[in-house]
């Protein structure tokens, strides 16, 4: 099943069909046992035409997030703690990356506020202070208020590998800026674990073609699901849930670089695609 936020509401599609669900997007998604919530919903409420889905979903489609903060993993694929190694060669801390790697604990850190997420279709910013800027593919998570996995969405960590390459202390500003990350375009809900074998593709284009792209599976992260939630919740309370980005699994080469105008398409079995235009706050000259 998946639900989508939109413009006028929240579309549930099930089997093929869709409807409209007359609820609050926190309330919804933080109750006990969605799953299972909404097979009843999708019994008790007549679908809506095709016609009028597909117009629902070619309008606008809002990032799955309601009030809840976005977290986010980090070094939980090989492939990222290579990356983060390098890019902080010089600056002296490259050990630290291979640490938290192998380290029982590891690497959390706060994300975005839900004004500072973008939906599916929107633009995503690179800071103009960082001269290397590049998406990071991510699985995220919906975890309810209790701590439990209810739902799986796409997630793009946006990162200025060059801040932080610079100084670890710089993550936050690395990390942290207006539209560094996007999420969507639906919410997955399923009883049953997402599985490990899940593809995980992304592709840049620039100018109608295609500058990078790449794929992997899930199952090459090292930590498990649970046990970065556990972490996670382990001295934080999350009222109405919380999204937490899992690592990133793909990472473009040191050559390359994200301008304004590139399209990052990022793909995951089962969830869909989630696609988001490069831009530049206009705020910020």
């Amino acid at each position: 099943m998946k639900l989508y936020k939109i413009a006028k509401g929240i579309l549930l599609e099930h089997h093929d069909a869709a409807y409209i669900i007359d609820d609050e997007w926190d309330s919804l998604i933080n109750r006990d046992d969605l799953a299972s919530y909404l097979q009843l919903i999708s019994a008790d409420t007549t679908a809506i035409s095709a016609e009028v889905k597909k117009e629902h979903l070619n309008g606008q489609i809002l990032p799955p997030v309601g009030s809840q903060e976005v977290w986010a993993a980090g070094v939980t694929y090989l492939k990222s703690r290579d990356a983060r190694m390098e890019e902080s060669e010089t600056s002296g801390g490259a050990s630290l990356y291979d640490k938290v790697y192998d380290a029982p604990r590891p690497e959390l850190f706060f994300k975005a506020t839900a004004q500072r997420v973008s939906g599916h279709g929107a633009e995503v910013y690179i800071r103009k202070d960082s001269e290397w800027n590049v998406p990071e593919p991510e699985l995220t998570l919906f975890i309810n208020s209790k701590g439990i996995i209810q739902g799986y969405t796409i997630g793009n960590d946006m990162s200025s590998r060059s801040i932080e390459g610079e100084n670890a202390l710089y993550l936050p500003q690395a990390k942290i800026y207006e539209k560094s990350a996007a999420i969507g375009p639906c919410l997955l809900v399923t009883a049953e674990p997402i599985s490990a074998d899940a593809v995980i593709k992304m592709v840049i284009k620039r100018n109608n073609e295609i500058a990078y792209e790449d794929a992997t599976t899930i199952s090459r992260m090292k930590r498990s699901l649970n046990e970065l939630v556990g972490y996670l919740y382990s001295e934080c309370d999350f009222p109405a849930g919380a999204f937490l980005m899992t690592g990133t699994c793909l990472v473009p080469p040191p050559t390359f670089t994200l301008q304004q105008g590139d399209v990052v398409e990022i793909t995951i079995d089962g969830i869909g695609t989630l696609v988001n235009t490069i831009g530049l706050n206009p705020k910020h000259k």
